[in-house]
């Protein structure tokens, strides 16, 4: 009896946290970033340098394989050059590539391009093992900090620091809500201080 007592103690104060989540009393941005469906990753992403696309061109073997967007931002493919990939989802990039393959002697060219390697994210600050990590669909801020070996003796674990990709503004989310990494992002772990 005791236990079921405690069990259902906790519900008001859960139900409170859902709805300060979903009501936004989180800053917006954490509250906006924290919700991203892991599916609308791939399809609303904007290509950077790193990334890796595979292209395929229907009837062109010569031209369908894995290609990478270079530092500025663009593809080189065969009969179609560098085309500009930086900033475009893998859709806008099938228009640009069958663009530029049209204006060349490939006659109507169907392309269709997939995310083969997304960029890496990086972790930093108070974990055991910082660096350059792959990123995996799905990945939140706690999976990381797993991923890098765990925190120090002197990590502060109640908040963490994140810039996201293209971003130069860094910010503080609590280390318990569950905020999705993007690729390229900036994870900085603080120093407690006693």
């Amino acid at each position: 009896m005791l236990q079921s007592c405690f069990r259902f103690a906790g519900l008001p104060v859960f139900f409170a946290i859902a709805m300060s989540v979903s009501t936004g009393s989180l800053t917006p941005a954490s509250a906006q970033q924290t919700h991203v469906s892991t599916g609308s990753v791939s399809r609303t992403y904007l290509l950077g340098p790193s990334d890796r696309v595979r292209v395929k061109v229907y009837g062109e073997p010569d031209i369908t394989g894995e290609y990478e967007v270079d530092g500025n931002g663009s593809v080189s493919i065969p009969l179609a050059g560098h085309v500009k990939a930086g900033g475009l989802t893998t859709r806008q990039l099938e228009r640009a590539i069958a663009a530029a393959l049209s204006k060349g002697i490939v006659r109507d060219p169907r392309v269709n391009v997939e995310i083969a390697l997304y960029r890496p994210y990086y972790i930093l600050g108070e974990i055991k093992k910082s660096g350059e990590y792959p990123y995996k669909s799905g990945l939140t801020v706690l999976d990381a900090v797993a991923s890098a070996g765990g925190f120090t003796y002197r990590a502060n674990e109640g908040k963490v620091f994140l810039r996201r990709s293209g971003s130069t503004v860094e910010e503080v989310y609590p280390m318990d809500a569950p905020v999705l990494v993007l690729p390229g992002d900036n994870i900085r772990i603080p120093e407690r201080y006693f």
